[in-house]
């Protein structure tokens, strides 16, 4: 009965991958919720334009892209499990407190309510005024959004770096990041009717309060595999299967890499590229997508059709891109190809799949659903390309120091979404406003404008396999 016992394997790893996905899940529903409220209701209140909310959008990427920069030396300062507790508890707290910005925005404006502001005729110093002071408090709220959501990826890919063999990680890492397009694709079915039938500061607090219930899991559920109640000696094997993964990594045998002589390593600059013209553009088709089919077809975001669509999109990513994740692992164990090698073959595959938007603005002619369809394949692309980008880390740098590199990474990526986003909400206004004198490829005005930012999406993802390919054309793992 011992013996049996013995050789029966413990899975505690993939219910540590599930409180992943859950924290992913709340981490993108928390960051969504401003998407899909201030164009129909948040708006109205303040006075704003689209480039208030490229503003917005843009220095939270800014935010996040610094705080990135930190929080994975955090993380692996603090710990794993301390680490993402205080991340998301702090990303909770930020979540929350924007329903408070319309209170405070009356209050310091004199305005006696929200009607009075809302009521302020369009254009008039005023407005301008009630639209400057609530984007500063959003602002806020955002910075301290960010500050917690940081923390996310960095302790998540230190958790999958410490409960899977390097084969299983991509795997693993698609599944939790799937996440990311679940939070998506929920958000737009339940965020839209809560602020609709409750009000959208209600709509922040109670997808904000979501994080601090995690928090409760996570405190009871995990441990280091080695430390972990729930491990039995079978799965500890099969998790440090790999011969340069020995017990000692985390026992402190192994010093963490410096953290200015990250950037001495073309493998940093690898990372560094593949998020930086990457990772914005997911954020453009997360934060834009509700605000495209309401200004391309009419489309609200509490509307059935509107809910429908941007579900249908997410709903593609979520499906397409959890097979991104097996496709490096059949590489390895069907086809023997080393893991990195596997892992680059397979983000090379997927980084043509976001050639597709290229066609989104043309066949939205004919229906909104063409572009809903398009963007979700290219959206699913970003996800299968993401988990890989995020394990090449646990392929070439000690388990010490992952977090730190992931920081750094995301720091890239939060850079190039600043820019995506912020030129996008000044390139919208002003192709608006210039209307038929704006043109490109045949569209005009605010159509020209998201065609353009269609086809910058489209090859950032070849241009930045060629860059990581360039950097590191072969496999050379770090050892510290």
């Amino acid at each position: 009965m011992k013996n049996t016992e013995k050789k029966l394997m413990t899975n505690w790893r993939w219910w540590m991958v599930v409180l992943l996905f859950v924290a992913t899940t709340v981490n993108y529903m928390d960051r969504q919720v401003l998407s899909l409220t201030w164009k129909e209701f948040i708006a109205p209140e303040f006075h704003w334009t689209d480039s208030d909310y490229g503003t917005i959008t843009a220095f939270f990427s800014l935010f996040y892209a610094v705080c990135m920069l930190f929080a994975g030396k955090f993380v692996d300062w603090m710990g794993t499990k301390k680490g993402y507790l205080w991340a998301i508890g702090v990303w909770s707290l930020g979540a929350c407190i924007h329903a408070i910005c319309g209170w405070a925005t009356m209050h310091i404006e004199g305005y006696e309510s929200i009607e009075a502001m809302k009521a302020v005729e369009a254009g008039s110093s005023a407005a301008l005024a009630i639209a400057s002071v609530s984007v500063w408090l959003f602002l806020a709220a955002r910075g301290i959004l960010a500050l917690g959501e940081a923390g996310n990826f960095p302790a998540a890919i230190k958790t999958t770096a410490e409960y899977f063999p390097k084969k299983d990680r991509a795997f693993a890492t698609s599944i939790f990041n799937a996440g990311a397009s679940v939070g998506a694709l929920v958000a737009p079915a339940t965020i839209p009717p809560l602020a609709a039938a409750l009000g959208w500061e209600i709509a922040f607090v109670i997808i904000g309060g979501l994080g601090f219930i995690w928090m409760g899991f996570w405190v009871f559920m995990y441990d280091k595999p080695h430390k972990s109640k729930y491990v039995n000696e079978a799965e500890l094997a099969y998790i440090q299967q790999d011969e340069d993964e020995t017990p000692a990594a985390d026992n402190g045998e192994n010093k963490s890499i410096p953290f200015l002589k990250c950037f001495t390593y073309r493998q940093t600059w690898s990372f560094i590229a593949g998020k930086f013209f990457t990772d914005g553009v997911w954020w453009f088709y997360l934060f834009w997508a509700p605000a495209y089919f309401q200004d391309q077809f009419g489309y609200k975001a509490s509307s059935g059709t509107g809910m429908a669509l941007i579900v249908t999109l997410y709903a593609i990513v979520t499906v397409v891109s959890i097979f991104g994740g097996y496709l490096p692992k059949y590489f390895v164990e069907k086809k023997g190809m080393h893991p990195y090698s596997g892992r680059m073959l397979a983000m090379l595959i997927f980084a043509f799949f976001p050639l597709l938007a290229l066609f989104a603005q043309p066949m939205g002619q004919f229906s909104a659903w063409w572009p809903a369809i398009i963007i979700g394949l290219a959206g699913a692309g970003h996800q299968a390309w993401s988990a890989n980008l995020f394990s090449t880390t646990g392929d070439m740098f000690p388990k010490s120091a992952v977090a730190t590199i992931t920081g750094i990474g995301g720091m890239a990526g939060g850079l190039g979404s600043f820019l995506i986003n912020k030129g996008a909400g000044a390139l919208f206004t002003f192709s608006e406003n210039a209307g038929a004198a704006f043109t490109f490829l045949g569209f005009e005005g605010k159509e020209a404008g998201y065609m353009i930012v269609f086809c910058i999406c489209a090859v950032a993802y070849l241009v930045a396999w060629s860059l990581m390919k360039i950097l590191v054309p072969k496999y050379r793992k770090i050892e510290e």
